[in-house]
């Protein structure tokens, strides 16, 4: 439903209107904002998703408007709860580093509004025009976040809100959210490669790079050799969703607590709705499905995201290794410039060629008490070290 929630006495705030439901919103006016920049704030996304989902995770969207009713800005939030490893269902939400879970997760139940996507790395929150400033985009933003905070009335130990997460080229308009009592903090690297104009083919790339990250690169073709990979149609999601499930759910048991997890009719529902900016492929064994990736395609980018992988195959035929050298063959036939690989097993994407990118989160607490007890754990949170490899030849540029 469209509700609404009680105005606060704010200088040149705007005016808001929340949803509950993606199929409420006005397209129009979204669409208007969005203009096809970011897939994960396409509606065709978003319905995707809910759908599948909404009984899990409540879903929540903000439409921004000027004094003239024009479209300005749009927002996207979760409700989610940090729970342990025995929930049902269980993501490594990509924003908060070891550190953090080791010395918060483990002793308190946090509740927390995340402007952001939870099931996404990168900057997929928050997006304004240009009719409105940088300055009056985030401030309107702390506004909509603080009501619909208070709407929601997320209880609990410690709760807070967290915007998630944020490229170095804007770090200069996403820091004006300071001034609204929030903290940044750093968390671990995505790592990216930027794909070279002169890549026309897998081989062009491994021409590129020094004898030892090619051979290293063949070892892995080598060990992979029996096995098989299909792009998957929307009949083949179908026919496979339920073992998708399973090899998806085997990845998130090694991550280090839960927020809330894909399931098989997510991927269904992804791929019926974005159809081929969605690409899913499978790894068979024979005829056993024993891996799985699955990469968007959004603005000229090509972003790796959700795998499965059945470990019991996977350091004889090297599913995970060749699954990357994969998205690097899809980034390249695609005429993509460049391929998000996000975070994890840094120092293997980095054979790859991939460097790290520093990204930003804010957070907010809700009380004093919170803010002295996590305003030291917050401090002290860092990317993880990784050794950085450097795999093509010296005259390569």
């Amino acid at each position: 439903m469209t509700f609404s929630i009680p105005e606060l006495n704010d200088k040149n705030k705007l005016k808001l209107i929340f949803y509950d439901s993606a199929n409420l919103i006005n397209e129009k006016h979204w669409e208007a904002i969005n203009n096809n920049q970011n897939i994960y704030l396409s509606l065709n996304y978003l319905k995707a998703l809910e759908s599948a989902l909404k009984h899990d995770i409540p879903f929540r969207y903000i439409q921004f408007y000027n004094d003239k009713d024009e479209p300005v800005a749009i927002a996207i939030a979760q409700m989610v709860r940090f729970v342990d490893k025995g929930s049902k269902y269980s993501e490594q939400l990509c924003i908060l580093s070891s550190h953090l879970k080791t010395k918060i997760l483990n002793s308190l139940d946090i509740k927390v509004l995340v402007c952001g996507n939870v099931f996404a790395c990168g900057e997929n929150g928050f997006m304004y025009n240009d009719k409105i400033s940088h300055e009056e985009a985030y401030d309107n933003l702390n506004i909509a976040l603080y009501r619909l905070r208070k709407s929601e009335k997320i209880n609990g130990q410690t709760s807070m809100v967290l915007l998630k997460e944020f490229w170095p080229s804007n770090f200069q308009y996403s820091d004006h959210i300071k001034q609204n009592k929030y903290r940044e903090f750093m968390i671990d690297v995505n790592m990216i490669l930027k794909i070279h104009p002169s890549w026309k083919t897998i081989d062009d790339y491994l021409n590129s790079m020094t004898a030892k990250f090619r051979t290293k690169a063949k070892g892995v073709f080598k060990k992979s050799a029996q096995i098989t990979i299909k792009e998957f149609d929307l009949i083949d999601v179908l026919k496979y969703k339920d073992r998708i499930e399973e090899l998806y759910l085997l990845v998130l048991e090694k991550s280090d607590f839960s927020v809330g997890a894909l399931n098989g009719e997510a991927f269904y529902n992804l791929k019926k709705n974005l159809t081929d900016k969605f690409i899913i492929k499978g790894y068979f064994f024979k005829d056993e499905l024993v891996g799985f990736s699955s990469a968007f395609i959004s603005n000229g980018n090509i972003d790796a995201n959700y795998i499965g992988i059945d470990y019991n195959y996977n350091y004889d035929y090297a599913v995970y290794q060749k699954m990357l050298y994969d998205f690097v063959a899809l980034a390249i036939n695609k005429n993509v410039t460049e391929l998000r690989l996000g975070r994890t097993a840094e120092e293997i994407k980095s054979c790859l060629g991939a460097e790290p990118t520093n990204m930003k989160l804010y957070i907010k607490l809700r009380n004093t008490v919170s803010n002295k007890l996590i305003k030291p754990i917050i401090e002290s949170i860092s990317p993880s070290e990784f050794e950085l490899r450097k795999p093509f030849k010296a005259d390569f540029s």
